[in-house]
């Protein structure tokens, strides 16, 4: 008996009455609804999203934001609604909590009533954070409120975009009045630049005339004090002066006194020469004789009294002059002393105002370079400070509220969210199918191991026969998955044949348990799906999986054609998708040859199994 007649013998057997028909037809659909009906529920998900009932309160009362009422809470009310990503319903804070806890809506948004002055503090002396209410209800749906908080986290993100870009907006403005104001500093640096110039100049003809003056009034002091010695020199002369010239006053006073008297005894004095002479009998000749020798002596006496009276005159005159010159020298010395002491003063104030203008003169070169250096960095500020226009402004501050857009740069997409599902149902759906043949489908055929000694052609056509059924089961699949479902297939034939080497390599698997454990060994095969069921990664990433759970992704067949159908089915990379399928087919010659070791037993032997079938097998 050859493979193809044992094979054909088995679907002979599988067709022999109408309930097999319907029985094997049933099976080989488990697949297709299992695999299909999941797959188009998860079709695409978040694209009916704006199906979920969600509800908004807004207890916002506003805010005063720069003379403007503003009501945050409304705006991100009304852009929600408008947005539509969600059913929203605008209701009150009772209508929104009833509603989340009888299920009317899956989840709420609430805007508190302080919402706008919160987020209107950030620009004040006590800043604090808003904050926005999600309400949840896992007992409705714990994707549902999944889904809300990944929706309030977005509003959250929004709210944040909204209030950077106004506070950027704000800033951008105050850059500009500040980049005005530096301007006009600019123009005042200059100004002070030109005047600490000119200051500087002054400064400098002031301390070279300051030093000049202390030159000048240390001369004048060394003048001065000689001119102090000399009225004193002058005063102690003059005092002498006028002491001799007052002695001399006194004695031609006298002097003048002793010669006016003579001259006033003159007249008697002739007039008794004249009676002495007459008395003693001169005659007239010779009275006259001696009269005219005493007369002109007579006058000269006279005269020599008017010149002593006019020299005494003259010499009370010198003394009372010589007098007020001694004086004046007096005043003269003491007034040299004290020109000399304010000369000596006036020296040392010229000497300080000389080092004073020459500390001013250095103190002003200090502020024009000072000056020149605010001036110059003023001006780099001004550089540095674009001179934008409002709009560039406004396109500045969204840039600054939303600096990063990310670009979705995928090697490979699915495309939804169903796609992304595909690879593990079909894998799933694969050993499902296979599974559920084998309970119709008998693993070895016992008239075969009675009439035939050959291990390999009997474990051949028992894996045949449920691998082509699983095969056919495929197509159906396939047809589903591309077809009705329209996924995107990059490799569509590919595709195919990885689904049809993983259903051939779970029918040896589930050969082998069958044939070496019979019904146990059924069982064991429903424990080992649940276990590549979890450990595959089809939702969640394998590397979050407990280790001993991650441990056997790398062992279990299962998890090697969900890859390799991602790699197929996304355009992926094919030397994997390779690697992948040779993991199947050593699993699958392993399967095999355990299940013909476990047929030649059968064929030589009879266990206590073979004489006393299990009541399930």
């Amino acid at each position: 008996m050859k493979i193809p007649q044992m094979i054909a013998a088995e679907f002979r057997r599988l067709t022999a009455s109408p309930m097999s028909i319907v029985a094997l037809i049933a099976l080989m659909c488990v697949p297709v609804l299992y695999g299909g009906l999941y797959l188009w529920a998860n079709q695409n998900p978040y694209a009916n999203l704006n199906k979920i009932p969600a509800a908004i309160v807004v207890d916002d009362t506003g805010a005063t934001v720069d003379g403007t009422t503003t009501n945050f809470g409304d705006e991100v009310a009304d852009e929600l609604i408008k947005d539509g990503s969600f059913d929203w319903h605008r209701v009150t804070t009772g209508s929104a909590a009833s509603g989340v806890d009888n299920s009317k809506f899956d989840f709420s948004i609430t805007f508190p009533a302080d919402f706008s002055d919160a987020l209107a503090s950030a620009s004040g002396t006590a800043p604090r954070q808003a904050k926005v209410t999600l309400t949840t209800n896992d007992a409705n749906s714990y994707l549902a409120s999944t889904i809300g908080t990944q929706a309030a986290e977005k509003i959250r993100a929004s709210i944040v975009k909204k209030v950077n870009q106004q506070a950027a907006a704000q800033f951008l403005l105050g850059l500009s009045d500040i980049r005005g104001n530096l301007v006009t500093a600019v123009d005042g640096a200059g100004q002070l630049v030109a005047g600490s110039t000119t200051a500087q100049t002054g400064a400098a003809t002031l301390a070279d005339g300051t030093a000049q003056l202390a030159t000048g009034t240390k001369q004048l002091n060394g003048a001065l004090e000689q001119l102090s010695s000399g009225a004193a020199t002058l005063r102690d002369g003059a005092a002498k002066v006028a002491s001799g010239n007052d002695t001399l006053a006194a004695l031609a006073s006298d002097a003048g006194t002793k010669a006016a008297d003579a001259a006033a005894q003159l007249p008697a004095v002739r007039q008794a020469i004249v009676d002495q002479m007459t008395a003693a009998g001169a005659s007239t000749t010779e009275i006259d004789l001696v009269l005219s020798k005493l007369d002109p002596l007579g006058d000269k006496l006279v005269a020599g009294n008017d010149k002593v009276q006019g020299l005494v005159a003259q010499v009370n005159e010198l003394a009372a002059g010589a007098d007020q010159v001694a004086s004046g020298s007096s005043q003269l010395a003491t007034g040299a002393s004290q020109a000399a002491a304010g000369s000596a003063q006036l020296t040392a104030g010229a000497s300080q105002a000389a080092s004073g203008s020459a500390q001013l003169r250095d103190g002003l070169t200090t502020l024009k370079d000072g000056t020149a250096k605010l001036q110059n960095g003023l001006k780099d500020g001004v550089a540095q400070i674009p001179d934008n226009s409002p709009a560039l402004q406004a396109k500045q501050a969204a840039t600054i509220a939303d600096p990063v857009n990310l670009k979705n740069d995928s090697i490979t997409s699915a495309g939804t969210y169903g796609a992304g599902l595909a690879p593990f149902f079909v894998a799933l759906a694969a050993w499902i199918g296979i599974y559920a043949l084998f309970l119709i489908v008998k693993p070895v055929s016992r008239r075969a191991i009675t009439a035939l000694h050959s291990p390999i052609k009997i474990t051949l056509a028992g894996w045949l026969t449920p691998g082509l059924l699983g095969a056919i089961q495929m197509v159906g699949l396939f047809a589903v998955v591309a077809g009705a479902l329209q996924f995107s297939i990059h490799n569509p034939l590919g595709m195919f044949g990885l689904m049809a080497v993983s259903s051939l390599t779970f029918a040896a698997i589930i050969l082998a348990l069958n044939v070496w454990l019979g019904s146990v060994g059924q069982f064991l095969g429903l424990v080992l799906m649940v276990l590549q069921l979890v450990t595959a990664g089809g939702t969640f990433p394998w590397q979050t999986l407990p280790g001993p759970l991650a441990a056997l992704h790398h062992v279990l067949p299962m998890s090697y054609a969900v890859d390799g159908m991602r790699q197929l089915m996304y355009g992926g990379n094919p030397a994997t998708a390779w690697a992948d399928a040779g993991v199947l087919a050593l699993w699958m010659l392993i399967a095999l040859l355990v299940a013909a070791i476990g047929v030649t037993r059968m064929t030589h032997f009879r266990t206590l199994r073979d004489l006393r079938p299990s009541l399930i097998g």
